[in-house]
C-alpha cells in the first residue's frame, strides 16, 4: 500500500511538472507570435520610426499564478449593446458570460464578451473577448487597459491566462485604430503583473 501511495505521488508530481512545462511553452509561443506580428509591416500597428526601431515587446516574467481556472457562468438571453471605442465611435457586442476566479486568496469576477461582427465569420465564430483594467494601467501597462482572446469553453470552467494578455493597437497607434474601451465593471483592484508591458516611447 505504501509503495502504491509513493508511486501515485511520483506520478502526480511528474504530471504537474509536465503540465507546467506545456503551459510555459504555450506562453512563449504567444510571445513569439506577438513579436512576429509587430515586426511584420503588413500586420503591425506600428508606423514610421516605431516600426523601424521595434525589436520585441517587454513582457512581465512568466508567472503561472496568473494562469487561473475560473468558474464560468454563461449569460442567458444576452442583449446586444454598443460598446464605446477610443475614437468616439461604437462597436456592437453582447455579454457572453462571467468568469469568477481567485488570485492570492482573493476572489475576482470579469465579464466576457462577443463581438457581433466577428462571430459572423467562420474563423471567429467561437472567439471571446475579455477587456480588463488593473492597477498596473498607466504605470507598467497601457492606461486604457489590456485585452485577452479566449474561445468558448465546453463546460462550466474557463482558463484565463493573463500571461497572454496584450495592449490594444491604440496603445501604439492611436491615429489609425479604433479600440473598445474597457467597461467599468471589468476593472480589477489588484496589480496583474503578467503579459505585455508598455514602454514610454509609445505614450501620447
Amino acid at each position: 500500500m505504501k509503495k502504491l501511495s509513493l508511486l501515485f505521488i511520483i506520478f502526480s508530481w511528474f504530471l504537474n511538472a509536465q503540465t507546467k512545462k506545456e503551459n510555459i511553452e504555450t506562453i512563449k509561443k504567444f510571445q513569439k507570435e506577438l513579436n512576429d506580428e509587430y515586426l511584420n509591416p503588413k500586420e503591425s500597428p506600428l508606423r514610421g520610426d516605431n516600426l523601424k526601431n521595434f525589436k520585441k515587446h517587454p513582457f512581465f516574467p512568466i508567472d503561472l499564478k496568473y494562469r487561473v481556472t475560473a468558474k464560468f457562468v454563461k449569460t442567458e438571453n444576452p442583449v446586444p449593446f454598443e460598446l464605446p471605442t477610443s475614437s468616439g465611435k461604437f462597436q456592437s457586442y453582447q455579454e457572453f458570460g462571467k468568469a469568477m476566479f481567485e488570485i492570492d486568496g482573493k476572489n475576482y469576477e470579469l465579464t466576457i464578451y462577443q463581438n457581433l461582427r466577428l462571430i459572423q465569420m467562420e474563423k471567429y465564430k467561437d472567439h471571446l473577448f475579455l477587456p480588463f483594467r488593473d492597477e498596473t494601467n498607466g504605470k507598467e501597462t497601457y492606461g486604457g487597459g489590456k485585452y485577452m482572446d479566449l474561445k468558448i469553453p465546453k463546460g462550466d470552467e474557463i482558463v484565463l491566462d493573463f500571461n497572454q494578455s496584450y495592449q490594444p493597437y491604440c496603445a501604439y497607434n492611436a491615429f489609425d485604430y479604433n479600440c473598445p474601451i474597457v467597461p467599468e465593471n471589468n476593472k480589477l483592484p489588484v496589480k496583474i503583473l503578467a503579459g505585455v508591458m508598455y514602454e514610454d516611447v509609445y505614450h501620447h
